[in-house]
């Protein structure tokens, strides 16, 4: 692998969307509302994509015992796990009212419970909300089952009983094992820990154990990132992803309690970005695709390789492009050629729940333009090639004609060596899957008439 250069780093890094979806949520509008909603999760139910194709589902736990400065999730902070109580119950009502549109049983072969602190429940709302989704949905043998876990949460036990509930994938929040950098964000939790439970989740058959960290946040340093890039090398879980801090406290208040002068500043960042990828390369991770790294025999990996790679609101999947549906406070999903969210706070979400009505409050009916963009954007963000035939005779045009401007654009990229530009297609180089987000920007219609990109992390 090309060692790559601090220049192109520094090039691209500028705001863009993760694109977990195109269009991107901020484009969502508030015209479309659960009879929207309701519209397409019928459409669902009478046409073939119900007995084809199985569902994902996501969960939305919005509960945390503390806050950690950095988050950017839409979460609540509170000690009082009756609050859970009360959630779950409201959680059975969106899933009665969504089964009533668009039947019961469907199968299911993608779960995953995020937040907030999915593992704020206890054990028995664990086992309520499992024991729900199961009464209404079909999980498929299989699946991909997920949660995202708060290692201050849980012990081996707790574990234990997530793989009795049916988990087979568990993602740590790390963050930064730095005990200042921890300090500086208000988290703490000791590395033994972390190595412990991972430990405790392989003697328990997880599948597959994924780690997040962040670069980018007060107190560190490429010499501070080097040790926890060491550590998290020794522990090697089976991905890891890595993503940059976005520094926005205008949106998000939390970020108000970090320091700013304790900030890196851009130089430290590319720099911990740049001895990050040599780090994981070396330890022998597959670069997947934005921030992510699996080893070689992970099923993302695998994915990759085999040219199966799909992206949602998730990130990287190994599962077959599918509807999502999202439930829970501030949930987005994805049915047929819509997408949807839920209220974002809870007394909104309750509200309409007690109205019996979905929670929607905002969404998107895609355009035509937007699902050929859609398809372009996500064939080079999984498949990291584009082939102009066979997008030309599903959408009825001509490539090189209707991205006119968009190919000008890529010829300065191919000039970097990001992309190759063949008679037949777009390639993403080796080299280009690091910068993958910006490559996928030139399609993106509405960043490039877009002049206010700074609502967006850095792609760096």
């Amino acid at each position: 692998m090309t060692a790559v250069s601090p220049e192109l780093l520094r090039r691209f890094d500028v705001p863009g969307p993760r694109y977990t979806s195109y269009p991107t949520a901020d484009r969502f509008v508030e015209a479309f509302g659960h009879e929207d909603y309701i519209l397409a999760l019928e459409q669902r139910r009478m046409g073939t994509a119900a007995k084809a194709l199985p569902l994902s589902l996501y969960v939305h736990i919005p509960f945390c015992e503390s806050l950690c400065y950095y988050c950017a999730c839409n979460k609540i902070i509170t000690k009082h796990h009756d609050r859970a109580d009360v959630y779950l119950r409201y959680l059975s009502r969106e899933i009665d009212l969504h089964t009533a549109h668009c039947g019961t049983g469907q199968v299911v072969s993608q779960l995953h419970l995020g937040g907030g602190s999915p593992t704020f429940l206890t054990d028995d709302g664990l086992r309520e909300l499992m024991a729900m989704l199961k009464r209404s949905f079909t999980l498929a043998p299989g699946g991909e089952y997920s949660i995202e876990v708060d290692p201050r949460t849980v012990d081996a036990q707790r574990l234990a009983v997530l793989a009795e509930l049916g988990f087979n994938r568990l993602s740590f929040g790390v963050q930064d094992f730095d005990p200042e950098v921890q300090k500086a964000v208000h988290r703490i939790q000791p590395a033994e820990q972390v190595f412990s439970l991972v430990e405790s989740a392989r003697a328990l058959g997880f599948e597959s154990i994924n780690v997040d960290l962040i670069y980018g946040l007060p107190r560190q340093t490429p010499e501070s990132f080097d040790r926890t890039l060491a550590q998290v090398v020794q522990l090697r879980p089976d991905r890891i992803a890595l993503y940059a801090y976005a520094h926005l406290p205008e949106r998000f208040k939390p970020q108000r309690r970090i320091v700013p002068a304790e900030l890196p500043m851009g130089g430290a960042k590319v720099s911990m970005l740049s001895r990050s990828l040599e780090a994981f390369m070396a330890a022998g991770y597959v670069y997947v695709g934005m921030d992510h790294f699996a080893l070689p025999d992970d099923a993302l990996a695998v994915a990759k390789r085999q040219g199966r790679l799909h992206r949602n609101f998730q990130g990287y999947s190994t599962q077959p492009d599918c509807d999502l549906i999202g439930l829970g406070v501030s949930a987005i999903g994805r049915v047929g050629a819509t997408y949807s969210q839920n209220a974002k706070t809870l007394d909104e979400y309750y509200d309409f729940l007690n109205q019996g009505r979905l929670p929607v409050v905002r969404g998107l009916a895609l355009t035509r333009d937007d699902l050929v963009r859609r398809a372009v954007i996500m064939a080079l963000m999984c498949q990291g090639e584009l082939l102009f035939e066979p997008l030309e005779q599903a959408w009825l045009i001509d490539f090189r004609r209707y991205f006119a401007a968009e190919m000008e654009q890529l010829e300065d990229m191919a000039g970097q060596g990001l992309v190759q530009v063949r008679a037949d297609g777009i390639e993403v180089t080796a080299m280009g899957w690091f910068f993958v987000r910006g490559i996928a920007m030139v399609f993106d219609r509405y960043l490039q008439a877009d002049r206010n990109r700074a609502r967006f992390s850095r792609i760096i």
